[in-house]
C-alpha cells in the first residue's frame, strides 16, 4: 500500500537554522532516502516544498477566487512530502518515525487503477 508522508513544522525555525544545521538536516534525509531505497518501499515523487509565502490558493466556486498565500495560515506549515510503499499502516509509521522532522502525517494513498494509478 501506498502512503504519503507529510512533514509539517514551523517555517521561521527553518528559516532560522544556519548553513551546517541545513547541511546536517539534507544529510539526515539523504540517509533516510537510503534506507528507504534499501526496502524498495521509496516512489519517486516526494519533494522539499517552497514556503508557505510562496503559495497561491486557488478556491474554486462562483466566482473563482485566486489569492496568493498558503490555505490555511498557520504557524506549522507542510515542507515536504515523501511517497513510500509499506504493507500496512504499522509498517508506515515505523517508516515515519525515522524521519529527521518532529512533526510528519501518514496518510494512505487512494489508488485509482481506472485513472492509470
Amino acid at each position: 500500500m501506498q502512503y504519503a508522508l507529510l512533514i509539517y513544522g514551523n517555517e521561521k525555525a527553518w528559516e532560522s537554522r544556519t548553513e551546517q544545521e541545513m547541511q546536517e538536516n539534507h544529510e539526515r534525509h539523504g540517509r533516510f532516502m537510503a534506507m528507504l531505497r534499501e526496502r524498495g518501499a521509496l516512489i519517486p515523487g516526494g519533494q522539499e516544498l517552497a514556503r508557505s509565502s510562496t503559495a497561491t490558493t486557488v478556491r474554486n466556486g462562483d466566482p473563482v477566487s485566486v489569492t496568493d498565500g498558503p490555505y490555511a495560515e498557520t504557524a506549522e506549515q507542510i515542507g515536504g512530502i515523501y511517497l513510500i510503499d509499506a504493507p500496512d499502516l504499522d509498517a508506515a509509521l515505523e517508516i515515519a518515525r525515522q524521519l529527521p522532522e518532529p512533526i510528519v502525517e501518514v496518510r494512505p494513498v487512494v489508488m485509482h487503477p481506472e485513472m492509470g494509478n
